[in-house]
């Protein structure tokens, strides 16, 4: 009986180990997506302060597929707290979402000082596209404004509260939930060593009556009605010119063009900056670049770092589309 050569089994074997333990390339997330406004509802995840950060990811994205309940999530937006490197997110997301058989979310990752529970490196905010119609009138997306100027605001559906240290927190809480009753809070705080006292929020709510045109932008509140909403990652500056500024959002505009809308129709723009200086710069580029009359609302603070060492700043959009 011929017997084969034990060289051939083993070369045999080693080829059929390669190919078991070969792995596919993880797609990145996409630059943008558009879904539709009526659709749209908001969750948080929970904190956590078990292991280290790609554990703490993968529980808090676990979380926000089982609360979702069918939901079809299109925007995350994490801020990661700790030493993990952030650079780690938009991969994990991308394999979760692909071990799921889901379409991929655009993904804005932002790190910050500190987050309300010991040992919790992450928390992540999603924006997902319910099976109904939930906003019939559409949404109110409210600029970040500080605590001491919040006022009662109906349907608040999700609020993101910046703070220059979490011990603010006990005193601001109760002002923050007479303001946005029922609604689902992230508190971060903005950067490990703030130098100025920050409690600042933004928040989205859901519509009583629909605004007579798609987008109406009046004193930092954008209400939009529009058929769908275009929404980004991130896009970072490399240095602090307005010239820097300007290829970041251009490059914003490119994304936007594919789906059916451009930065003329942005009406929200999340800018993280480093630090005093570029904030302003931003701030003053930010009101010439845009339509003044359609200037978007939105919220420009420091933050403690960006998925660059070499970024100077971030920023991130929502656009309106048909």
């Amino acid at each position: 009986m011929a017997v084969p050569a034990p060289a051939q089994k083993s070369k045999k074997k080693t080829e059929d180990e390669m190919a078991t333990q070969t792995l596919p390339v993880l797609k990145d997330p996409p630059p943008a997506v558009a879904a539709e406004t009526d659709h749209l509802v908001f969750h948080l995840s929970p904190l956590s302060g078990k292991g280290l950060l790609s554990q703490q990811v993968r529980d808090a994205l676990k979380a926000l597929l089982r609360d979702t309940r069918g939901a079809t999530i299109v925007k995350l937006r994490a801020f990661v707290a700790g030493t993990g490197d952030m650079r780690r997110v938009p991969a994990i997301v991308s394999e979760v979402f692909t071990e799921h058989k889901l379409a991929l979310p655009a993904v804005s990752t932002i790190a910050v000082g500190a987050l309300p529970l010991e040992g919790a490196q992450v928390v992540i905010e999603s924006i997902a596209v319910d099976k109904r119609a939930v906003n019939p009138n559409g949404l109110a997306f409210y600029s970040g404004r500080p605590v001491a100027d919040l006022r009662p605001v109906a349907d608040v559906l999700h609020a993101t509260c910046f703070l220059s240290s979490l011990d603010d927190l006990p005193a601001v809480k109760p002002a923050i939930t007479a303001a946005f009753p029922g609604a689902t809070v992230n508190f971060v705080q903005l950067q490990r060593l703030g130098l100025e006292r920050v409690d600042v929020c933004e928040a989205v709510s859901r519509l009583e009556s629909a605004p007579a045109a798609p987008i109406a932008i009046e004193n930092g509140v954008a209400r939009v009605h529009s058929p769908k909403i275009v929404m980004t990652g991130i896009q970072m500056a490399f240095r602090s010119s307005e010239a820097d500024f300007r290829l970041a959002f251009d490059r914003l505009g490119r994304v936007l063009e594919p789906l059916g809308t451009s930065n003329n129709n942005v009406f929200w723009a999340s800018t993280y900056t480093l630090t005093r200086s570029v904030e302003e710069k931003v701030r003053a580029f930010e009101a010439g670049f845009f339509p003044r009359a359609n200037a978007p609302a939105g919220t420009i603070l420091m933050f403690e770092a960006l998925p660059s060492l070499d970024a100077a700043m971030a920023v991130d959009v929502m656009a309106a589309a048909n």
